[in-house]
């Protein structure tokens, strides 16, 4: 997976956002907010890790078990999916 082009993570007022840049302005209206972890997990996709790379790092950042780190990864991509932030490559 891969973040497309003209999106960047930005910290806001405590907040952890996703905002469109330039020609992305038009095609994404507004902004998304994003967790701990899912800011945890957007830095990672900025380095084209894979999906079990990021279920990796939620087992080491968090005392959480291997499928919640799993099923966690897989929501958050096919919410960037669903959003149009990331594409497959």
């Amino acid at each position: 997976m891969k973040i497309k082009s003209g999106f960047m993570l930005r910290e806001i007022a405590g907040q952890s956002v996703v905002v469109p840049l330039g020609a992305r302005v038009v095609e994404f209206n507004g902004i998304m907010t994003l967790s701990e972890s899912g800011a945890l997990l957007w830095r990672e996709l900025e380095k084209n890790s894979t999906m079990e790379e990021m279920v990796e790092l939620l087992l080491t950042e968090y005392s959480i078990d291997r499928e919640t780190a799993r099923n966690d990864v897989e929501q958050f991509v096919q919410s960037m999916l669903d959003s149009s932030l990331i594409e497959n490559v």
